[in-house]
């Protein structure tokens, strides 16, 4: 399910975004960017100085025609181009400077940004990947670092520099002439208007294009993960129906977007030739009446200032135009800031778990010690209040009592679950989908809290044990099976990154995985990409059992694994199964009863409650629904 508010965030832009970014910043390189950023100053200030310098020269040139000291006037301009070489030259070796330092600075800050993105989302709980779209999730290391990217690299060193500009200019500006200064402000307010007016509306829809960017990633990511389904069901043309809608609202947002800002720059660059040419008619009629000249410098009035403040009109407008320009490019920016920000903010899984697995020695009068080596004897460390600490042989002891669970707080779905699974009991969970088999599982692994009651763990309240330690004691195989991309060895031992290569063809053994995995063309070191696709559905199950049995946990979860496995491989993997279950605690959710009449206790659920409870005999003889569902009288949904 997508992110609901996803829409409503995309029509406002994001308050303070922009701060916490450059604190980021900051935080990832405290002397570097600070560094860069005076590199740009000096870059900035340098622009300014052209107009000063003319301003000089033209004053030189008055000055000669009046005296007639053509000498002295070349070594004055002279000394005016060497000192303006000089400061280009320094501009040049700060301007080549803060390029290279702005290229650390940015791919540095996107390469932290993802690892801490990614960091931070090994802690989120398992509920925010099922109510987020993956391919959203997705969108904020692609399309939402890429806008950052731009804005880093290119948007804050042109603001920089163009906010220094635009001060400098319009200093040197009060500084010669007032009566030209207030005409360029008036130009500059007429200037202001426009782009809040402009850019209001194209960042409007640069924000929505982030989230219909977002949206089309995801239902793309869904779409590839479905094709086979749409091919069976032949919803091809279904599918391009919905990938047009989804397709438009892209296109209309990032239409309109770009529509209000390809006529900004036009808007502003005619304004400021039109204040080009009022600066120039209000110039020449101040000389040409002689108006007396306001200015902190006290300078007359004359063409030595009225020529550089053209220039300085053009530059001012030019560093507007920038500014401007830049804009888009932020407020995209910002509004992937502002996602990525929005997922760093998520409230990470908590654990106030406080007791801890640990490796133990048993000695001679029984009691239990702490050790560093591995002794295969694990036990449960449990400090108390008063300073003591006690050891408790990890068993693999479960029970409920009196559960209740609930997704949303006003829809329960289990109610008062009870029941307990010994050392080494085989536990199975049958019912209709929907009844809460998975969710018990669920519990036991703390991927959810219970709303009420207690779950206890070798008679230890699970709350009180750290996730990390609790499911590292347990192992589980899912319907889905997950592969990652490397050797089929690697990801068995992703069971258990310990475990020697003799452990691991140990566990493939034991899960009847061994021969298919020697038949493969590099046996153990074969490749396996895209989830396994170059094999069977079942010897992806078969991998995922041999992964479960190399993590050697005293207590196992069977999620419907056999139920993507075909009659011949089931009976190879119940005798696995059977093997990796003997002596361990096991829950089964199984659709094939067939796979449970040996469980010591079998659970029938429905509607969250458990409605029947026995051995496969006692069930039988109920004749209740096992009976009725074990005689086809009923059938899983």
């Amino acid at each position: 399910m997508a992110d609901n508010h996803s829409t409503e965030r995309g029509r406002r832009a994001p308050k303070g975004v922009i701060g916490r970014l450059i604190r980021t910043i900051f935080q990832f390189y405290p002397v570097l960017f600070p560094v860069t950023l005076v590199c740009i100053l000096i870059n900035a200030v340098v622009s300014s100085v052209p107009s000063v310098f003319m301003q000089n020269a033209i004053a030189v040139v008055e000055d000669t025609f009046r005296s007639g000291d053509w000498a002295s006037a070349s070594g004055r301009i002279f000394k005016l181009l060497t000192i303006l070489l000089i400061m280009y030259a320094v501009s040049l070796i700060a301007g080549t400077l803060f390029g290279q330092f702005m290229a650390i600075i940015t791919q540095g800050t996107l390469a932290k940004l993802r690892e801490k993105m990614f960091d931070h989302m090994q802690d989120l709980p398992i509920r925010y990947f099922d109510t987020h779209n993956h391919g959203d999730i997705m969108s904020f290391y692609t399309n939402d670092i890429d806008t950052l990217r731009q804005m880093i690299s290119q948007s804050l060193p042109q603001l920089t520099i163009s906010a220094v500009t635009l001060l400098s200019v319009f200093f040197i500006m009060l500084y010669y002439c007032l009566w030209l200064a207030l005409v360029v402000a008036f130009g500059v307010v007429i200037m202001t208007l426009v782009v809040r007016y402009v850019s209001g509306h194209s960042s409007r829809y640069f924000l929505q294009q982030q989230v219909t960017i977002a949206k089309t990633e995801g239902f793309m990511e869904e779409m590839m993960n479905g094709q086979k389904v749409i091919k069976v069901f032949c919803h091809e043309d279904g599918a391009k129906l919905d990938f047009d809608k989804v397709n438009d609202e892209l296109f209309e947002n990032s239409e309109k977007a770009n529509r209000y800002a390809n006529i900004l720059m036009p808007l502003l660059g005619n304004i400021g030739n039109v204040m080009y040419v009022i600066v120039a008619l209000v110039g020449g009629t101040l000389l040409l009446y002689k108006v007396p000249n306001v200015s902190l410098s006290g300078m007359a009035l004359s063409i030595s200032i009225v020529v550089p403040f053209l220039n300085m009109t053009k530059q001012f407008a030019g560093a507007i135009g920038q500014v401007s320009n830049q804009i888009n490019m932020i407020v995209m920016a910002l509004a992937g800031a502002h996602r990525i920000f929005t997922l760093l903010d998520e409230e990470p899984e908590t654990d106030e778990g406080y007791v801890t697995l640990v490796n133990a020695r048993e000695n001679p009068d029984g009691t239990l010690t702490e050790c560093e080596q591995r002794t295969n004897i694990w036990a449960w460390k449990h400090p108390h209040h008063d300073g003591t600490v006690t050891y408790t042989r990890l068993r693999g002891d479960v029970r409920f009592d009196d559960v209740d669970f609930a997704y949303v707080p006003e829809k329960t779905i289990l109610h008062n679950i009870t029941l307990y699974a010994k050392p080494g009991q085989k536990v199975a969970f049958v019912g209709s989908t929907g009844a809460g088999k998975t969710t018990i599982t669920n519990l036991i692994n703390r991927f959810y809290d219970i709303a009420d009651g207690k779950i206890r763990y070798d008679g230890i309240n699970i709350n009180k044990i750290k996730k990390d330690d609790l499911r590292h004691s347990l192992g589980i195989v899912l319907q889905d099976t997950n592969l990652f991309t490397g050797t089929v060895m690697e990801n068995i031992r992703y069971g258990n990154l310990d475990a020697t290569k003799e452990e691991c063809i140990g566990a493939a053994m034991l899960a009847g995985a061994d021969d298919f995995i020697r038949r493969l063309p590099d046996g153990y070191d074969t490749m396996l990409t895209g989830n396994g696709a170059n094999l069977s559905q079942g010897q992806r199950q078969l991998l995922a059992i041999a992964r479960a049995a190399v993590a050697d946990p005293p207590v196992m979860i069977m999620d419907e694994a056999t139920s993507s496995i075909d009659t011949h491989t089931e009976a190879i993997v119940q005798r696995g199964m059977d093997a990796l279950m003997k002596g361990r605690t096991t829950f089964v959710i199984a659709h094939r009863l067939s796979t449970v009449q040996n469980a010591d206790a079998i659970m029938v659920l429905d509607h969250g409650r458990i409605i029947e409870r026995g051995t496969h005999e006692d069930l039988i003889k109920l004749k209740g629904t096992y009976y009725q569902l074990y005689t086809g009288a009923l059938e899983l949904d």
